[in-house]
């Protein structure tokens, strides 16, 4: 009678207790730099299993680390921080070239592709409280992500 007891009591305090997010992380590269270049973006695909935010990012690559946002204002691309990425229950969101991405700045030196990127990412649950996620992001061609909103008419 007491074990039984014991696993009610158990099992009744798990189910009271919140649970963390899953979040998985998919195809998180990074963008070569030149020599002398100072920044980098970031890309991935995060999917969370509760709804989240990703509030935060840092990686010893660079001295600071930014959420951002690139948008078509009027015919000008545009491009600025954010303080958050919401990240809806159960649905991908695609950090790209064009949209919500990350960027670094101030780097060390160059990152060259091949290279492997440690990237951490603060995500905030509903409950405020915040979770870390390593990611291990490859770092790709100078011109990967090339195309789409960010490819120049070469034509002319």
């Amino acid at each position: 009678m007491r074990t039984f007891a014991i696993a009610v009591l158990l099992l009744f305090g798990a189910a009271a207790m919140p649970v963390a997010a899953q979040v998985t992380v998919s195809d998180a590269w990074v963008r070569a730099t030149a020599p002398g270049q100072t920044v980098a973006g970031a890309y991935m695909k995060i999917k969370s299993s509760k709804t989240s935010t990703l509030v935060a990012v840092r990686t010893p690559v660079s001295k600071d680390a930014q959420l951002h946002e690139m948008s078509m204002d009027n015919g000008v691309m545009k491009m600025k921080p954010v303080a958050r990425i919401e990240l809806p229950a159960g649905k991908t969101v695609d950090l790209k070239p064009g949209g919500y991405h990350l960027m670094f700045m101030n780097i060390a030196k160059p990152l060259r592709k091949g290279d492997t990127v440690p990237i951490t990412l603060v995500v905030e649950g509903p409950d405020k409280k915040q979770q870390q996620f390593e990611v291990k992001a490859e770092v790709r061609d100078m011109m990967a992500g090339a195309g789409g909103p960010m490819q120049m008419d070469r034509a002319k």
